[in-house]
C-alpha cells in the first residue's frame, strides 16, 4: 500500500486483498463523488461523508471531486481551481484518509471522458430526456439546456463503472441515476456478450440515508439554495444563519404537530444534539411553552461543536498546498491505474485492437 508521507505513490490493484486466518477475502469497490460547486454543508457531512469514513475501513473506496459535472453550470475559470481545492480540503478535514481511500479529481483521469464517450454511443435521447433531474433542470433553467445536463447520467455511469464498482452510496434523489448506471452496464454486457461490468448496488449499510433539511422551511439543504450550514462556516456565521431559520408563530394547542419548518429544525437537532436536549424542546413544543429563540441558540451551539474542529482542519489543509498536491498526485496515479486497465479491456471488447 502506498504511503503518502514517503512520497511513493501507486497501486495497480482494483481489489485489495485482505488476509484473515487462512482465507483471502476481496473488498468490494465503492465509488462516490461530490460536485465542486461550493462548500460542503451539514447535509453532505451527515448524509454522505460520515458514511464514507466507515466505508473506507471496510471497502476499496474511490472518492472523487466531480469537477467535470460542475461544468454544466458554466463556472468562471478563476473559480474552478479554488472550488476543487476547497472540496478536497473538506473531504480530508472530515476524515477521509488518502492512505485508505483513493481520493482524486475527476478531470485528472482522462479515461473517464473516453468511457463517457463510448457509453454515450449506446445511450438513447428518449431515456435521458425522461430522467427526473433533467426535467427539473430544464424547468428551473430554461436558458441553459445543454448537452451536459442531458447526458449527466452517462457521465455518472462512467465515473462509477470505470472502477468496476460494486456499491455506490446514494440518496433518494440519485436512485434513478444509479438505476441508469446499472442499465448502461447491463447494456454493454449484453451488446458484446460479456459479463464485464458489475451492476452496482446502492450502499448505505442497510439503512436509509439521513436527509438534512434546509433552514428555509422546505426541501433539503443545498449548496446553492442559500439554506445551508457549511462545514467552513465560522461560529458567528452559524449563529446568524440559525437565528434566521424559518419557524412559525408557535403551537396553537397542546400536542400540536410541528409545522414543516419546525420539523426541519428538530431533524437537524436530532443529529447534532444530545437526545435529552431534543426531548426537552419536544416537550416544550408539546406543552405550548417552546421559545424558538432558545431552541435556535441551543441548536447553533450544538452545530458549532460538530463543525468547529472540521473548520479548523479545513483552514490548515487549504493553507498547505504541498500536502494537497501530494494527495492529488497519489490519488490521480491510483485512479488512473484502475481506469486505464478498464479502458484497455473495454477497447478490446468493442473491437479496437492493436495492429
Amino acid at each position: 500500500m502506498s504511503r503518502l508521507k514517503d512520497g511513493v505513490y501507486g497501486t495497480n490493484s482494483v481489489f485489495i486483498p485482505i488476509f484473515a486466518a487462512d482465507n483471502i477475502f476481496l473488498m468490494d469497490t465503492v465509488v462516490s463523488g461530490i460536485r465542486s460547486t461550493g462548500n460542503l454543508h451539514l447535509g453532505n457531512y451527515f448524509g454522505a461523508l460520515k458514511n464514507f469514513l466507515r466505508m473506507q475501513d471496510e471497502n476499496n473506496c474511490y472518492f472523487f471531486v466531480a469537477d467535470y459535472h460542475s461544468l454544466t453550470t458554466h463556472p468562471h475559470p478563476d473559480d474552478i481551481h479554488s472550488n476543487i481545492r476547497q472540496v478536497l480540503a473538506e473531504y480530508l478535514a472530515a476524515g477521509i484518509d488518502p492512505e485508505k481511500a483513493t481520493v482524486y479529481v475527476q478531470s485528472d483521469v482522462p479515461e473517464i471522458a473516453e468511457l463517457y464517450l463510448l457509453l454515450n454511443m449506446n445511450a438513447y435521447v428518449g431515456e435521458l430526456e425522461r430522467t427526473t433531474s433533467f426535467k427539473e433542470k430544464i424547468r428551473q433553467h430554461p436558458d441553459n439546456i445543454n448537452a451536459g445536463l442531458l447526458t449527466y447520467p452517462v457521465l455518472m455511469a462512467a465515473d462509477i463503472i470505470i472502477h468496476k464498482a460494486h456499491k455506490v452510496p446514494v440518496g433518494k434523489d440519485q436512485e434513478q441515476h444509479l438505476e441508469m448506471t446499472r442499465r448502461f452496464a447491463r447494456r454493454f454486457n449484453t451488446m458484446y456478450g460479456v459479463e464485464y461490468f458489475p451492476e452496482p448496488d446502492a450502499y448505505n449499510f442497510g439503512r436509509q440515508l439521513i436527509k438534512i433539511p434546509g433552514l428555509d422551511g422546505s426541501g433539503k439543504m443545498g449548496k446553492s439554495e442559500g439554506n445551508g450550514i457549511f462545514l467552513a462556516d465560522s461560529p458567528s456565521e452559524i449563529r446568524k444563519k440559525v437565528l434566521r431559520a424559518v419557524t412559525d408563530s408557535g403551537p396553537e394547542k397542546p400536542g400540536s404537530e410541528p409545522s414543516e419548518a419546525v420539523k426541519n429544525l428538530f431533524t437537524i437537532m436530532g443529529v447534532v444534539s444530545e437526545p435529552s436536549t431534543v426531548e426537552y424542546f419536544r416537550e416544550k413544543h408539546a406543552s405550548c411553552e417552546i421559545r424558538y429563540g432558545d431552541m435556535k441558540k441551543q441548536l447553533a451551539e450544538d452545530i458549532i461543536k460538530v463543525t468547529e474542529p472540521i473548520r479548523v482542519r479545513i483552514n490548515e489543509i487549504i493553507n498547505d498546498p504541498v500536502y494537497l498536491g501530494r494527495v492529488v498526485a497519489m490519488g490521480a496515479e491510483k485512479a488512473r491505474a484502475s481506469a486505464a486497465a478498464t479502458i484497455r479491456e473495454v477497447r478490446q471488447i468493442i473491437g479496437y485492437r492493436p495492429f
